[in-house]
């Protein structure tokens, strides 16, 4: 007898059709290039203070002002999330998506042309707001495709796709060197998807159920605010991202600068240092946490999404001790990057499964937004305080990290007063 695609026994792959894979493609190659503008300041940001400020490679002003142009970028992706988020819910996913990939391609590639430290945090902010709002309407859309039985996955693999932007951005700054105007420049590429989204995406039926009730207020902050049910499931998820970014670019970005300082004491010369710590943070790492994001969508349709969230924060409260203090070479530290990057970065796929299944159709991509985005405005503190405690005077780069780890635990609270959705279907 031949088992029904849609009963539990069955490959949660099975029974997808052409369209859904087109879709899940699409959302990924956006999201693909969404971090690879954000990650391409992570790992060219020394080379671009130095020529702007006109210092040396050890300056205080680099770990400055590079946290505190992180915190910028969150707030930027924090306003584009929450306005593209609404945009989506009213005026459709396509648009939306087209307009936003449109915006940080364009920033991006006229950080070329930046040559003060003004010019450079106002295109960093332009290009986060774009940022922001795609990953927003593409976690809606992919949840909205896609059967109940393979939504998990398929959000999973949505922004496991993440971890190719990370390659792509690594594979730039080490190709251009200490040249990082030339990475910036490769960001006006992904304008090129503009074209296969206006010829392939649909706007979703559920969102066209919704565009036909004219009761509804599609896209309404005061209806998520003031709703009970929908403004709780906002605040908490908003909090559980909080988490998740603030330690993403407090701690688990730190994984280059742990390979750095390694390096120094190795004492192998200032260019082969910043190549091997790319190779460090980009690669060696990124694979590590790409399994972790990759395997977190499985392990949620099995076991549950809180306690896929339970196991990823505490084991990353671990990991960030072990990585930080247990390595005594280089080639240690490799061995170890890869378990950090699976832990710290992993229950990052959990936002894009977990979000689009605690609102309504014509709220997803707003509560989904106000969560993830939300979340950004509340690590922007997180960053700033980095910033102030790593540059501390005496204070050890792996204490520090040990420290911001702790913010890791609040997760775990979190993650209780949150509803399991595993198995529901999405709420209308």
């Amino acid at each position: 007898m031949t088992t029904p695609s849609n009963t539990p026994s069955s490959p949660w792959y099975h029974g997808i059709n052409r369209y859904e894979w087109l879709v899940l493609i699409i959302a990924s190659a956006g999201w693909i290039f969404d971090v690879y503008e954000g990650q391409i300041f992570n790992l060219t940001r020394n080379q671009l203070l130095q020529d702007i400020l006109g210092v040396g490679p050890d300056a205080p002003e680099i770990k400055k002002f590079g946290d505190q142009f992180l915190g910028v970028f969150l707030l930027g992706g924090t306003i584009g999330g929450l306005l593209f988020g609404s945009l989506a819910d009213r005026h459709g996913r396509r648009g939306v998506m087209i307009l936003t990939i449109l915006m940080y391609s364009v920033f991006s590639g006229l950080t070329y042309f930046a040559t003060t430290l003004p010019q450079v945090m106002i295109l960093r902010f332009l290009v986060a707001m774009g940022v922001g709002g795609e990953w927003a309407v593409a976690a809606a859309l992919v949840a909205e495709v896609f059967p109940t039985k393979a939504r998990a996955q398929a959000s999973g693999i949505f922004h496991t796709s993440s971890v190719i932007g990370t390659w792509l951005a690594t594979a730039a700054a080490i190709a251009v060197g200490s040249q990082w105007r030339h990475a910036y420049l490769i960001g006006v590429l992904p304008a090129l998807l503009i074209v296969w989204v206006r010829a392939t995406v649909k706007e979703p039926e559920k969102w066209q159920q919704t565009k036909a009730d004219p009761t509804v207020r599609r896209g309404s902050f005061r209806e998520l605010l003031t709703s009970p049910l929908w403004a709780r499931h906002a605040f908490l998820a908003m909090a559980l991202a909080a988490v998740g970014l603030g330690t993403f670019w407090a701690v688990t970005v730190a994984g280059q600068d742990l390979a750095r300082e390694m390096l120094k004491r190795e004492g192998l010369p200032d260019g082969e240092i910043a190549e091997k710590a790319k190779f460090a943070y980009g690669i060696v790492q990124t694979i590590g946490g790409g399994f972790g994001l990759l395997l977190f969508g499985p392990l949620s349709a099995r076991i549950g999404r809180r306690k896929t969230f339970v196991l990823y924060h505490l084991a990353a409260l671990v990991i960030v001790p072990v990585t930080c203090f247990v390595p005594q070479n280089y080639h240690t530290l490799l061995m170890l990057l890869p378990v950090f990057g699976f832990f710290t970065l992993g229950m990052h796929a959990g936002y894009a499964v977990y979000f689009p299944e605690l609102f309504p159709s014509h709220l997803r991509a707003t509560g989904t937004s106000f969560g993830f985005n939300g979340g950004r405005i509340l690590a922007v503190s997180v960053m700033f305080f980095a910033g102030w405690l790593k540059a501390l005077p005496g204070m050890p780069l792996p204490t520090a990290l040990t420290w911001l780890g702790l913010l890791f635990l609040p997760g775990v609270v979190i993650i209780a007063f949150l509803p399991e959705t595993r198995g529901e279907e999405l709420p209308e």
